[in-house]
């Protein structure tokens, strides 16, 4: 069919990309799940019986578990359901007599889900809808501001003739299996498209996963409507559901009367529920039926009074031997009555008679089969009714009456006795079969035995030896340095050649790093100069000094209070300034000055331009210099604001309307003028009294002015004419609301500080202060902008001053952010010190290090090193102790899905007071409730301060393109105006006309500034009624008459109560306000035409037309309109690496052309040319004439003399001339957005001389020539940096970047654009990127413009709340594996103590409580029994074997886990045992081996047409080829283990603490059966053979017969029982496919490795080429890791002691070899040439140089480092290093007496097999690398 193949093929090229639900797309947002996809999922589980059984609880508690799954990882959801769709829930290859099973289980449901969830869970709501195309769903959709929808897409991973449900039921037809398989891929694609053309992406449901607090799974973007052509675009053409026979075609002859004379019946002699009610009138309705006898419903009716009574633990049987033919009978009984329920079900007076007779729906518990089918069976043997109570026998007699059946026929006669149950579903504690499978290997450790104290397990005897060898695993190499080997022996000494390069490398670094910090500007705006810092010599020292600051402030205080009196208190110190100035002019300082602002007056009455004049004495101002700025400070104010009034006076003639709106700007800068002048030095009454004349012209409020004593003559005519001037229209308040809002005073609660030189810091900012200096921890949740930055630099400079030992660590997310702070400490702080090798500062990351990280008293470092670090046994006796201050920057990344588990860890490892940082929490109050009880378990109180208000005020504008553009050039910039309104295509976002979602309600942030507050008034008057009226106390009128920010905040809240309770009543004006308020943005039309025209050349082309939905054809547009705004520089946020490079491309392709077409026609710039050809050509002449004048004898010196003047009157003709610095080449002005003033020509030369060297795209250069960069992660970091720098300076002004300006980076700007939309566009980090506009200092206003984002995105942007933080399960093996590393290593030193102690007594984020500690116990303890079977952790705590490879690849796990069972068992080495002789072939394997083990990428589950037509025709290999077989068996029986183990853990632990039954339903918590312990009736009766109840299982899980007998790690974690928290991310463990997971890898690794052919990665293997980069880098590192771990196990000096944090991947190894090439080419180039003069400041002159390790397999000299030692005056750690190093050194001397010291001479087979392991690993790593460096050569 036609549709078929197009949705297929539409569907097969949409993009998808696997994300956590949570932490990187939704949030808290709302979103759908689609019903049917959902029981799809479920019900596709194989472990439900639906053939032999009808295990309808069991399906219940799968749908159920996995709602509680997204409910508690805190998601916000609708579920929905379409009658269309009623089919697509019944799996593949289900035979017809069982579909009504499915269809009565999905009614059931419904009904279920739509009784409970109102009370159990009331936020998740259950809608049902005709179709996806019914009315009422638009509504539903457009009312609930759905942000996506989770659905199923029809795929099966799993080939038909591999199902095992096909080979189950072998009277299936392939062909119609087949066909309604197609249908129902086609059904659920189609409601896909109707879903993306709506404008909402789509998360599958399938291939769903669950990590921690992660939901990862695939989220199929949106695309725009134009790629869906090639689809049917009719949609009634769809395919529709109806996959076999439905319920709706069987109709039983029941009517409302009927079932409810059965209801009156039945409920005479038992309370009656919903689930009786529905078994009785389906049994009525069949009475006559073929097939329905009395012994069938004698069984169901049993059934259905055991259900009533029995817990699902005592309801577990076998499935009953039922003869063949029985069966199908049994099977059509059950399917006619599950038809006959299913259809009641759907009846409108069922549910209407339910509810008005509030029967209890049980429903969920309707039928068990495998208990209906038991029944049915003892009865058919006769063994009639014996096996009831006389009280069940009873109720059973009176249903059968209803009926009515006859049940006395039965074979035996009924005798009334009662049966004793079965045992007690918890009787298994003690069940003898386990005992020796919950044993544990011995195990006693000094400091993990009062921990495990309380767990209570069986120990086994102690093992005898099994001949495999093991060995105490140790570090041959600093984690932190590998320069210093832990072996005593082993000196080494750098090469004099090895020292040059160390010491330029180092100069290097330094020089880089100086030229960066030169970029960066404080809190005012100036640049940072340095400050030396000494160090006070005591704690009393400090005291004084904190008492003297204090006292300092109060007098400050007082002098600024007594200042602010007002005129008449104010005299007398007016008087002293006035009698001060008088005593300057006086002694003649005053006229010089005086003489001197004449002087400049001139120059500046020269000037044509108002605005230019004004600009200019600004500038002057700004730069005078404080004894000048007393004499002519209020003359030059006074000028500034004759200036403004000439420029209104001339804007505020009747023109047209951008003239209006430039004049209002223009008269709030002349408003906030006047308002700041009583400030000013130097009053007379000559000024105060003009000045009061004019605020009365523009009915200003009355200003007070200080009463000056003086006068005096100005000294230019003001020329004022009064008469012309316009007065302002509006009344004052409401004029200072519109248009002075930003210029409003901003102190709230500020005051001096003289611990704060640089600014008055407001009161939550002296409060952070005051903490610090108690020495406590804080958590500071503030605004971009509102000033959280110095509060790092105060605690570095406290710890500079307190000593010079102590140590501040800067953590930060990103390695952009490493770089800025490091730079900004250098640019900030100086410091002198005794010992060699310190330094202030050291920056360390895995790419690289500045200075030496154990040498710095601040360390700036990315969360993985720190931890390294601190897990290091070689830094627990020195470095690690000396940590004082740990400060989190961006804390909230502790909610990532890849890194926050390193940033939890850190958290409860922090052995100091922490110094927490973020913007955007969305749960402050809950995260600093677990950071307060991890900081007091540490003996630190921990004080949280918030701020809920930026320094500067953001607008929201949406961009609507212009139908046609015409680029004539950069239009010029408007003067006088902030802001975007007015501007054709920019429409303003009022951040209450986001509010559409009332059930998001008013989020904490949502600000609004002065203008906004009017408008929300104003339309609130407009709707207000009587019911809901505006106080009048909120009337603006009520506003003082000079309006401060204040003010505004206050009123701001009152307003937004007000709107908070007409939000929350549905009949209130709410939604009229929100509409009226939205009219502008909602309303907005795209221009019809934009031509620009350049300030300096006219040359004009026609309009093209432009397609408004083309991110790339609309930028340039847009940035126009920024720069007639001056709302340039800007940052372009896409989180699309390509896209960002493509739209750079585009705007530099179409500023190019124009240029060309420019100088082509334009008869300006052939006249330029001409003249510059014809100054060529006279300079040439000159220059040949100079050149043939012959020296005259004997007159040297006067002709040196002629040629010196001949030089100088050159030089002046040179400079005279205008095209002395014309280079036709240049980018023509207009053309260009680079600002040439803001940078020097030499510097910008140095920069791309740099550059140059590295290998870049010529267009990287380009752009930056023409101001504009491109900023992500994959661009070359030198590269990065020259764009922050140049962007900081102002000589870039636009910039388009990923997320990697957002977190933190000093970049801002005037204005952040949105291009273009995105999964990873959150609230969250919409919020961090908005932040970036507004540069304090520069900006009294960001814009924030949303380009090719739809407005619903934008509603949805502003009004969500911030996610909330989750955390993780922090506690994982490898983290285990590295403590007791650092204890063994370390000798159990002080500080590994308490890190252990620390990390498992505090509090976990994600795991809280007694409970929950308790099972975290367990956990550890079995965690400890894994690394104990697996030979990585012998009984005393000793890390073995490769305890040390698999610390290390802790960043895999559990990946690393894997490779050590290969190892362990010996895998490898007879893999790589033919590595000489069939190299090829093992290398090949060996890559199959690795892709199956890291970097795993599942591929999104796919049709077997795809794999067929796709996937096997592909050139590329897309699906990773299955493990050898060996391999396989190995990883397979590890798994088998490990599920052993952990298997053990649930049972000793439920054994331990878990005491009741499991009966409740997760997600609603209905409890089935009785829970009177004491009634016979809730056992089964022992006739019927029930099975014993399981122990660790869900019971529920267990009715389709389970034992506790586990098939998969999955399969335990996915359903053992509640109450345990088993956590399967955490299980070491890795699915083996296609044994153990039905899910294939994505091939990428091999595939490149086969072809290195990037573009086959894009097309076949789905990887983007913006990931291409990383993903290889990432797996090149693992290949490092294994390479350098397996040489320091194996102790081969040539390549062992590499730093492991030092390893890098090729990619970055690439890079840095780039650096080292070019270091002697580019030492002299400029670009930070101040090396020689950083070097050494901040630091000693260094006597040993830090040397960083090259590639792995080069001999790397080595230079011992003592200065830690020296420095170290604590001798008791002293002695414990001696002991421990002597101790270190005598295992060596034990461990190396067999071994020799080169890599080819070994004595044993097993050391000869590791050796070829290393070899198979260096030739693979070099092969791969060699392919990854020629891909981005």
């Amino acid at each position: 069919m036609a549709e078929k193949s197009g949705i297929l093929n539409w569907y097969g090229k949409l993009p998808a990309r696997r994300v956590d639900l949570v932490g990187d797309y939704a949030g808290q947002e709302l979103f759908i799940v689609e019903g049917d996809g959902l029981l799809l999922h479920c019900f596709d589980d194989p472990k439900i019986d639906f053939t032999d059984g009808f295990q309808l609880l069991h399906a219940a508690y799968a749908v159920e578990h996995f709602l509680q799954g997204l409910l508690q990882r805190k998601t916000n959801f609708h579920i929905v359901f379409f009658d269309a769709h009623e089919d697509l829930c019944i799996p593949r290859a289900t035979p017809s007599i069982l579909r009504p099973k499915y269809l009565l289980t999905r009614a059931i449901l419904i009904r279920h889900l739509h009784v409970h969830l109102p009370t159990s869970n009331p936020t998740v709501k259950l809608y049902t809808f005709a179709s996806a195309r019914d009315p009422a769903f638009r509504g539903y959709l457009s009312a609930s501001g759905a942000y996506f929808i989770m659905t199923h897409d029809g795929a099966n991973p799993t080939p038909l003739d591999k199902d095992p449900r096909f080979h189950e039921h072998k009277d299936l037809d392939v062909e119609r299996v087949g066909s309604e398989e197609l249908r129902r891929r086609l059904v659920f694609r189609a409601s896909i498209f109707s879903f993306i053309i709506q404008g909402y992406n789509i998360a599958l449901i399938d291939g769903l996963e669950w990590k921690d607090t992660k939901i990862m799974t695939m989220v199929v973007e949106g695309i725009r409507k134009s790629t869906t052509e090639d689809v049917v675009h009719d949609q009634t053409s769809f395919p529709r559901a109806k996959i076999g026979k439905s319920s709706h075609d069987f109709e039983p002859d029941v009517s409302r009367n009927e079932v409810q004379s059965v209801l009156q019946e039945v409920a005479k002699f038992i309370t009656v529920s919903e689930k009786g009610l529905l078994t009785i009138v389906a049994l009525r309705a069949m009475k006559g039926q073929l097939g329905a006898d009395d012994q069938y419903m004698t069984a169901m009716l049993i059934q259905l009074l055991l259900t009533g009574y029995t817990t699902p633990s005592c309801r577990r049987l076998e499935t009953p031997a039922i003869d063949r033919n029985k069966q199908r009978e049994l099977d059509k009984f059950l399917a006619m009555f599950a038809r006959t329920s299913a259809w009641l079900l759907e009846q409108t007076f069922w549910k209407s008679i339910c509810t008005e007779s509030s029967l209890e729906c049980d429903l969920v518990d309707f039928i068990d089969g495998r208990l209906f089918a038991t029944i049915w069976s003892d009865l058919d043997r006769g063994s009639g009714l014996e096996m009831l109570s006389s009280r069940l026998q009873s109720d059973l007699r009176r249903f059968a009456d209803t009926i009515p059946i006859t049940i006395d026929n039965q074979k035996q006669h009924v005798r009334g006795v009662d049966r004793p149950g079965p045992k007690s579903p918890l009787a298994a504690k003690t069940d003898p079969r386990y005992a020796d499978r919950m044993a544990v290997l011995p195990f006693s450790h000094p400091i993990f035995d009062k921990h495990l104290k309380p767990i209570d397990i069986t120990v086994q005897p102690p093992r005898h030896p099994s001949g495999k060898a093991t060995r105490v695993f140790q570090e041959v190499s600093h984690w932190h340095n590998a320069k210093k080997r832990l072996d005593p022996r082993a000196v080494y000494a750098l090469s004099n050649r090895d020292k040059i390069r160390a010491l330029k490398r180092n100069q290097r670094f330094m020089a880089e790093m100086a030229s960066y910090a030169a970029s960066l500007t404080g809190v005012t705006g100036s640049y940072l100069r340095p400050e030396l810092i000494t160090v006070l010599k005591d704690g009393k020292a400090v005291k004084e000094a904190t008492g003297r600051m204090k006292e300092n402030n109060d007098t400050v205080k007082q002098r600024r209070s007594q200042a602010s009196k007002g005129a008449s208190k104010g005299a007398s110190s007016a008087k002293a300034i006035i009698a001060a100035n008088v005593a300057a002019k006086g002694s003649g300082v005053a006229d010089r000055f005086m003489a001197a602002w004449k002087t400049v007056r001139t120059n500046l009455e020269a000037e044509r331009s108002l605005e230019a004049r004004y600009l200019k004495t600004r500038g002057y101002l700004r730069d005078m210099p404080g004894e000048k700025r007393d004499v002519v400070q209020a003359e030059v104010e006074y000028y500034i604001i004759c200036t403004l009034l000439n420029i209104y006076r001339i804007l505020s003639k009747p023109t047209d309307g951008a003239s209006q709106h430039q004049a209002d700007g223009v008269t709030a800068i002349l408003f906030n003028t006047i308002r700041g002048l009583p400030m000013a030095k130097g009053l007379t009454k000559t000024i105060v009294g003009q000045v009061k004349s004019i605020s009365k012209i523009l009915k200003f409020p009355d200003i007070e002015f200080p009463a000056p004593d003086t006068d005096g003559k100005l000294s230019f005519d003001p020329d004022l004419r009064l008469n012309e001037i316009k007065p302002v229209a509006s009344l004052y308040q409401e004029f200072q609301l519109l248009h002075c809002g930003p210029y409003m005073d901003r102190n709230l609660d500020s005051a001096p500080d003289a611990r704060v030189k640089s600014f008055d810091p407001d009161g939550w900012q002296r409060k952070v202060l005051d903490e610090l200096d108690a020495d406590r921890s804080i958590f500071v949740v503030a605004p971009t902008s509102a000033g959280k930055t110095f509060i790092s630099f105060y605690a570095m400079e406290k710890i500079l001053r307190k000593n010079d030992d102590s140590v501040l660590v800067y953590v930060a997310p990103t390695k952009a952010l490493v770089n800025q702070i490091g730079a900004e400490v250098q640019a900030r702080f100086k410091k002198t010190y005794e010992h060699a090798g310190r330094s202030v500062w050291a920056i360390h990351t895995r790419d690289y290090r500045v200075n030496n990280p154990s040498g710095c008293q601040i360390l700036v470092t990315v969360p993985h090193i720190l931890q390294i670090m601190l897990l290091s046994p070689s830094n627990a006796k020195a470095w690690s102790r000396k940590v004082s201050c740990i400060i989190f920057d961006e804390i909230h990344s502790i909610g990532q899905a890849e890194d926050g588990v390193v940033w939890e860890q850190l958290l409860l490892l922090a052995p100091c007071p922490i110094i927490a940082l973020s913007a955007t929490v969305g749960n402050p109050e809950q995260f600093n409730a677990w950071l307060t009880s991890t900081q007091q378990s540490s003996g630190c109180d921990l004080t949280m301060i918030t701020h809920q208000h930026r320094y500067s005020d953001l607008r929201k504008f949406i961009y609507k393109p212009p139908r046609q553009f015409a680029f004539n050039g950069l239009p010029e910039t408007s003067f006088g105006t902030l802001g975007l309104d007015g501007l054709d295509g920019l429409n303003l976002v009022h951040p209450v006309a986001s509010l559409v979602n009332r059930s998001r309600g008013i989020p904490q942030d949502l600000s609004l500034e002065a203008r906004d507050c009017l408008a929300l008034w104003k339309s609130m008057c407009r709707f207000q009624t009587e019911d809901y009226p505006v106080d009048k106390e909120l009337d603006p009128s009520r506003l003082p008459k000079v309006i401060r920010k204040a003010h505004i905040i206050g009123w701001e809240g009152k307003l937004k109560m007000l709107l908070k309770s007409w939000m929350m009543q549905e009949k209130s004006p709410f939604g009229r306000v929100v509409e009226d308020l939205g009219k502008p943005m909602n309303d907005a039309k795209s221009p019809s035409s934009y031509k620009t025209r350049s300030q300096e050349i006219s040359v004009t082309t026609e309009a093209m037309e432009i397609d408004a939905d083309e991110l790339y054809q609309t930028t340039l547009p847009l940035l126009c309109k920024l720069q007639e705004r001056d709302a340039l520089p800007a940052i372009l946020f896409n989180y699309d690496r390509n896209k960002c490079v493509g739209i750079c491309l585009t705007i530099m392709k179409q500023l190019q052309d124009a240029e060309n077409d420019m100088k082509k026609s334009s008869p300006v710039w052939k006249s330029k040319i001409q003249g510059y050809e014809q100054y060529l050509a006279n300079k040439s002449k000159q220059n040949a004439k100079r050149l043939a004048v012959p020296k005259k004898k004997g007159k040297a010196n006067e002709d040196e003399r002629t040629s010196k003047a001949d030089k100088m009157q050159d030089a002046a003709s040179e400079e005279a001339s205008p095209y002395a610095n014309f280079n036709p080449d240049a980018p023509v002005e207009g053309f260009h957005f680079a600002n040439m003033a803001k940078c020097e020509a030499d510097e910008l030369a140095a920069i791309h001389k740099e550059l140059k060297y590295r290998n870049l795209d010529p267009w990287m250069m380009e752009s930056l020539t023409r101001g504009i960069g491109v900023h992500h992660a994959g661009m070359n970091r030198k590269y990065r940096q020259a764009v922050e720098m140049l962007f900081r300076k102002g000589f870039l002004r636009v910039v388009i970047a990923t997320g990697t300006l957002a977190l933190g980076i000093n970049m801002p700007c005037a204005t952040v654009v949105f291009s273009g939309d995105s999964v990873f566009l959150t609230a969250l980090n919409f919020r961090q990127a908005a932040g970036r506009a507004g540069r304090r200092g520069f900006d009294l206003l960001g814009n924030v413009v949303f380009q090719n984002i739809t407005t619903a995105k934008v509603c949805r942007l502003l009004s969500s709340r911030l996610p909330d933080l989750t955390g993780h399960f922090p506690v994982t093996t490898t983290l285990i594996l590295r403590l007791f590393t650092l204890l063994h290593d370390s000798g159990n030193t002080k500080y590994a103590v308490d890190a252990v102690n620390s990390l498992l007594s505090q509090p976990r984020l994600y795991l809280d409580g007694p409970a929950f500690k308790d099972q975290v116990l367990h956990h550890l303890r079995f965690s400890i029994e894994y690394l104990r079977r697996h030979d990585l952790l012998s009984a005393e705590g000793a890390p073995l074997n490769f305890a040390g490879l698999t610390s290390h690849l802790y960043y895999t796990e559990n990946s690393s886990f894997a490779l050590n069972a290969l190892l362990k068992e010996g895998y490898l080495h007879e893999l790589c045992s033919e590595i000489d002789t069939a190299e090829s072939r093992v290398l090949r394997t060996l890559m199959i081996v690795m892709a199956h083990l890291f970097g795993r990428r599942p591929c999104r589950h796919s049709d077997q047409e795809y794999t067929e037509n796709i996937v096997k025709k592909s050139p590329s290999v897309v699906f990773l080829p299955q493990l050898p077989t060996q391999a396989s068996q190995i990883l397979q029986q590890h798994n088998k283990q490990t599920l052993q183990i952990f298997s053990t853990y649930v049972r000793t632990f439920v054994n331990q603490h878990i005491d009741r039954a499991d009966t409740k339903l997760p997600l609603t918590g209905i409890s089935i059966g009785s829970t009177n312990d004491q009634d016979n009736d809730t056992q089964l009766p022992a006739s019927l053979n029930p099975l014993p109840p399981t122990l660790i299982r869900s019971p529920f899980v267990a009715l389709s017969g389970h034992s506790d007998t586990f098939t998969s790690i999955s399969d335990l974690c996915r359903t053992v029982r509640s109450g345990v928290f088993l956590e399967e991310n955490v299980i070491p463990h890795l699915d083996v496919y296609p044994d153990e997971t039905e899910t294939p890898l994505n091939a990428y690794l091999y595939d490149f490795y086969m072809h290195g052919d990037i573009n086959a990665l894009e097309v076949a293997n789905g990887i983007r080429k913006s990931d291409v980069w990383f993903l290889l880098n990432d797996f090149s590192l693992v290949l490092a890791t294994i390479q350098t771990s397996l040489a320091n196990f194996m102790k081969i000096p040539e390549a062992s002691g590499g730093d492991m944090e030092d390893l890098i991947g090729g990619g970055d190894e690439k890079e840095e070899r780039s650096d080292e090439a070019i270091m002697e080419v580019s030492a002299d180039s400029g670009y930070g040439s101040a090396a020689s003069s950083v070097v050494g400041d901040g630091m000693a002159a260094p006597n040993k140089l830090p040397s960083r390790p090259g590639p792995v397999g080069k001999s790397k000299e080595k230079v011992e480092e003592s200065w830690e030692m020296e420095a170290d005056a604590d001798a008791d750690a002293d002695a414990d290093a001696a002991a421990a190093q002597a101790q270190q050194e005598a295992e060596y001397d034990n461990d190396t007496n067999s071994e020799t010291t080169t890599a080819t001479k070994t004595t044993t087979e097993l050391e000869q097999g590791f050796l070829r392991i290393y070899s198979a690993v260096t030739k693979l790593k070099r092969e791969f690398d060699e392919k990854f460096r020629a891909m981005f050569a």
